[in-house]
């Protein structure tokens, strides 16, 4: 087998000296190198921000969604929407482990399991699309995968069916993330609380905070706000459009008792949403930027516009041990599974 890098840089074809998240091509040949890990893929969870745009673009219709995800993976070897930049996530089987990492990896020929690494610098080919669900961003496919040295990744779960951990896998930096951040009695907004990592932000945040916290959850629909009042998944619930940030100052301050609060988290899918994550947040406190429509020049030109000393934290979609943590959400919590079930399987 051919040696490579442990970064995969090895599989860059354009331009050269990039890693393969910043190559604009990259090689997808399925023949691996001796670091490497050759997976069949089962299903594609395509990134929020980067489905939402696509759909938009091909105004809702299925085979236009398919020939632009295919034209996408043709024309780089993996799966990076050109507007957006990122990616998503993959499910599938292990096919082929390089010699390189024969016992020195927790995985064998045939295990399950699900990229925990963007879809952005994964080479990807797709010899067929199955299946749109539009839904709920996910494609059924029959494709294959490599995973570098470096990747990371995460076997399958015994205790619920593969589309459950796909839909919380897909997401798993953003609780995690939230675990870290959130600190008993602080109040805490969550935008874009009623998509999927909204909603396990806002679980997480509520175990955080405490009985002296405040976690409020704003969403687009008044039927989402009740609904997530009803779960117990936010003490307040906000309606109105991350687009409109002097909006969302004014209703979260109603909903903090006229303060502002200590840390913001962003789910949204959609643009010109960075304002109102920044302005409702008090000075020296945090904004944790999720969402990958975020745009970072517009968020640090915008918090020195209205003069904000915040920490603005970019949305790693990794943490040590996200997973777990996200994958112990669905365990601890019946509500919590039982939607997660209803609405991503």
């Amino acid at each position: 087998m051919k040696k490579g890098c442990k970064y995969g840089s090895h599989r860059v074809l354009e331009p050269q000296g990039v890693l393969t998240q910043a190559a604009q091509k990259i090689d997808n040949d399925m023949e691996i190198y001796d670091n490497e890990i050759l997976v069949d893929v089962i299903s594609l969870n395509i990134d929020s921000a980067s489905f939402t745009q696509i759909e938009e673009e091909a105004h809702k219709d299925v085979e236009k969604i398919k020939a632009k995800i295919l034209e996408i993976v043709a024309e780089r070897g993996k799966m990076q929407n050109p507007v957006t930049g990122s990616g998503g996530m993959f499910i599938g089987t292990v096919a082929k482990i390089g010699d390189a990492l024969i016992g020195k990896i927790d995985l064998k020929v045939g295990d399950k399991i699900a990229s925990l690494v963007s879809l952005s610098l994964t080479p990807l080919k797709i010899e067929e699309i199955l299946d749109v669900k539009m839904d709920i961003d996910r494609l059924d496919v029959k494709a294959q995968a490599i995973l570098f040295e470096s990747g990371i990744y995460a076997k399958l779960p015994t205790d619920m069916s593969e589309a459950l951990a796909l839909a919380a896998l897909d997401v798993a930096g953003a609780p995690a993330q939230a675990a870290k951040l959130v600190r008993p009695g602080q109040s805490v907004l969550v935008l874009g609380a009623a998509g999927k990592s909204g909603m396990l932000c806002c679980y997480e945040a509520m175990k955080r905070v405490g009985p002296t916290g405040n976690v409020i959850a704003m969403v687009r629909k008044q039927a989402q706000a009740d609904k997530l009042l009803e779960w117990k998944l936010c003490h307040k619930a906000i309606v109105s459009d991350a687009q409109k940030p002097v909006d969302v100052l004014n209703k979260t301050l109603e909903a903090n008792s006229g303060c502002e609060i200590d840390l913001s988290i962003s789910c949204v899918n959609i643009p010109n949403t960075e304002m109102a994550c920044i302005l409702p947040v008090k000075d020296n406190g945090t904004v944790y930027f999720f969402s990958m429509a975020t745009d970072f020049v517009k968020a640090a030109l915008g918090a020195e516009g209205v003069g904000k000393d915040v920490n603005m934290i970019i949305g790693n979609g990794y943490t040590k041990d996200h997973a777990e943590i996200t994958l112990a959400e669905l365990r601890e919590s019946e509500t919590l599974r039982k939607i997660f079930d209803e609405l991503y399987i």
